[in-house]
C-alpha cells in the first residue's frame, strides 16, 4: 500500500506544477494585454477618423434640424398658448360685466315684487297708465331672458378656451421634452467627434476637418483661407435684388463660426445662414432645411443661379447658398467656419429658388 501512495504523491506534484506553469503563462498573458504592449487594438488612421466624424456631423446634423423643428414648433404652441389665455381673460372680464347687469335686473325685479298682472291692474288707480307700465315689464323680462342668453354664451366661450388652452399645454410640454431628445443627441454626437478629432496631430486634423484652428474650435473670422483665389461678391451676377442682398449677407459672414441651433448675427447652422441671408434681403424663410426645401420653385443643378439654395443628403439635412461657378457658401459643422466650399463635396440632393 506504501509502495501505492508514492507514485500518486508524485503525479499530484507534477500535475500541480504543470497547474502553476498554465496559469503563470496565462497570468503573463493577461498582464501583456492589460499594459497594452500585446493585443492592442491599432490606432484608426486619420482616414477612418474622418469618416466617423463625418457620420457623426451628419447625425448631428440631422438631429440639429429636428430641433429646429421642434423649436418652431414650440414657439407656435406658446403663441398660441398665450393667445388662447389673453382671449379666456377678455371673455371672463366680459362674462362678470354680463353677471353684473343681470344681477341688477334680478335686484329691480326683486324690489318692484312680482304681482300677478290682472291684480296689479286691478288694483291700479290709472289702468292706462298700467297698462303702459305692463308693455315696459315685458320689454325689460325680453333683456334679461337676452342677459342670461349672453352670460350662458360668454361661459361656454370661456370653457372652450380653458380647454384649448389646457390642450396647447400638453402640447407644448411635449415639445420641451423633443427638444429637450433631440438636444442630448446632438450634443452627445458632437462631443464624441469633438473627441475624436482631439486624439489626432495637428497634421492628421487639418487633412480631415479642411480647417487650420485647434481641434474642434472654428476658425477666427479674420481667418478666411484662400477667399483671395475664390470669386468675391463683386464677381457674383445674382438674378435679382434680393438673391444678390442674400449672397452679400453671406459673404459678410465668412469666417462665423458654426453653433448648432443658431441664426446670427455671429454664430450659424447651415439652415440658420440660410434663413439669416434672406431675412436680410426682406423674405422669410422657414427654420428647417426640409422646409426650406419647399419654399421656393424647385431648380435643376443644370438650372442653378447665384442666391439658391443647395440641399445635400438623402434627409435633405445640410443647404447651403450657390454663388456661382459651382461653388457655394455654408455653415459646415463644428470644426469648420462659415466658408465656401464646392457643391461637389457632398451628395447633391436639390436645390431651390426662392427669390
Amino acid at each position: 500500500m506504501a509502495a501505492h501512495r508514492k507514485p500518486r504523491q508524485r503525479t499530484g506534484v507534477a500535475h500541480t506544477a504543470r497547474t502553476a506553469a498554465t496559469l503563470a503563462l496565462a497570468g503573463a498573458a493577461t498582464a501583456t494585454a492589460f499594459d497594452g504592449t500585446g493585443q492592442a487594438a491599432p490606432e484608426p488612421t486619420a482616414a477612418q477618423v474622418k469618416a466617423k466624424v463625418d457620420k457623426l456631423y451628419r447625425e448631428a446634423e440631422v438631429a440639429t434640424e429636428q430641433y429646429n423643428g421642434a423649436q418652431e414648433k414650440a414657439r407656435t404652441a406658446e403663441r398660441r398658448l398665450n393667445s388662447l389665455r389673453d382671449e379666456a381673460a377678455r371673455q371672463e372680464a366680459e362674462l362678470n360685466s354680463e353677471r353684473d347687469r343681470l344681477g341688477s335686473l334680478a335686484a329691480a325685479q326683486y324690489r318692484d315684487g312680482a304681482l300677478d298682472p290682472t291684480v296689479q291692474l286691478a288694483l291700479s288707480s290709472d289702468p292706462d297708465h298700467y297698462l303702459d307700465g305692463a308693455a315696459f315689464a315685458e320689454r325689460a323680462d325680453a333683456r334679461q331672458s337676452a342677459a342670461v342668453s349672453r352670460v350662458r354664451r360668454r361661459l361656454a366661450e370661456v370653457e372652450r378656451l380653458r380647454g384649448a388652452a389646457r390642450v396647447e399645454l400638453d402640447s407644448l410640454a411635449a415639445r420641451r421634452a423633443e427638444l429637450r431628445r433631440h438636444k442630448e443627441t446632438v450634443t452627445g454626437k458632437l462631443g464624441a467627434a469633438r473627441r475624436l478629432l482631439a486624439g489626432l496631430s495637428e497634421r492628421e486634423r487639418q487633412e480631415v476637418t479642411g480647417d487650420t484652428s485647434p481641434a474642434g474650435a472654428p476658425a477666427p473670422r479674420a481667418s478666411r483661407g484662400t477667399r483671395a483665389a475664390l470669386p468675391g461678391p463683386g464677381d457674383v451676377q445674382a438674378p435679382d435684388s434680393r438673391a444678390g442682398a442674400a449672397v452679400a449677407y453671406a459673404y459678410s459672414k465668412l469666417g462665423s463660426p458654426y453653433v448648432w441651433g443658431a441664426t446670427g448675427p455671429d454664430a450659424f447652422d447651415c439652415s440658420g445662414l440660410i434663413q439669416a441671408a434672406y431675412r436680410s434681403a426682406g423674405l422669410s424663410l422657414p427654420r428647417t432645411t426640409y422646409a426650406q426645401i419647399g419654399a421656393g420653385r424647385r431648380v435643376s443643378r443644370s438650372e442653378l443661379l447665384p442666391g439658391d439654395l443647395v440641399f445635400f443628403y438623402s434627409g435633405i439635412s445640410h443647404v447651403g447658398l450657390y454663388i456661382g461657378g459651382g461653388k457655394m457658401i455654408h455653415a459646415p459643422n463644428p470644426s469648420a467656419p462659415v466658408r465656401i466650399a464646392p457643391i461637389d463635396e457632398m451628395p447633391f440632393a436639390g436645390a431651390t429658388r426662392v427669390s
